[in-house]
């Protein structure tokens, strides 16, 4: 009865929670991943009865088109790929054994319906453990960022998002992270590699995702909440 009653509670108690044991709902147009748009600036009227043009002296020739400001764009190559391994083997083996002659008491031998006493122990333990695992992830394709910070050492903050509609789910990739101005290619892009404090999700919502994703109740079971494990 207390097992029942402590399931129901615990059931309970993950159904006011949404049931997110280890799970977050994720949507499009997120707040933390929205683009930073740049102050808008006010222009001076100027004569431009000349060949040149003070207001579009910014777009010469030798105009630096690499992304410093905050609203600007950055194309992120993702060229993420790790691989892991570990392997681990431990066997211990110990063995202990004793053997003693007849017992004596006052220097003479103790004799019991003509049989001699004897003592004698034995003991032994075994121990093999053994582990393995490997894991390898590869993530490649691009994704543009927008600047939403320039940073006191002239570092840029970076974020942004992108989903595409695939069948009857959605995929997206979400990047943010800091990068070094002079890691920035001349055509304006960045590996991922080169992304400081990057934070790079991908996954995918939809009829495809939820095939792969554990019912709530087989979740309950798998979690710290069950008590019968």
């Amino acid at each position: 009865m207390k097992h029942t009653m402590a399931l129901a509670a615990a059931v309970a108690a993950c159904l006011m929670q949404g049931c997110s044991l280890d799970t977050f709902d994720t949507k499009p147009d997120d707040p933390a991943y929205a683009p930073a748009l740049p102050e808008p600036q006010v222009t001076k009227a100027v004569a431009d009865g000349g060949i040149y043009s003070q207001g579009t002296a910014s777009n010469g020739l030798y105009t630096d088109t690499k992304a410093h400001r905050v609203g600007d764009i950055i194309s992120v190559e993702l060229e993420e790929k790790t691989t892991a391994q570990k392997k681990a083997g431990t066997t211990l083996s110990k063995s202990d054994e004793n053997n003693y002659g007849g017992i004596t008491l006052g220097g003479k031998q103790i004799h019991a319906l003509g049989l001699t006493p004897t003592l004698s122990s034995s003991n032994s333990q075994d121990f093999s453990g053994s582990g393995d695992t490997s894991q390898s992830n590869s993530l490649t394709g691009q994704i543009s960022v927008s600047v939403v910070n320039v940073l006191s050492n002239g570092n840029l903050q970076v974020r942004g998002e992108k989903w595409l509609m695939l069948n009857n789910g959605n995929e997206y990739v979400r990047v943010t992270g800091i990068i070094r101005p002079e890691d920035i290619n001349s055509d304006n892009t960045v590996s991922s590699q080169r992304i400081g404090n990057a934070r790079i999700q991908y996954g995918g919502t939809g009829d495809f995702a939820n095939t792969q994703e554990r019912g709530w109740l087989s979740k309950f079971f798998n979690s710290v909440f069950n008590i019968f494990s």
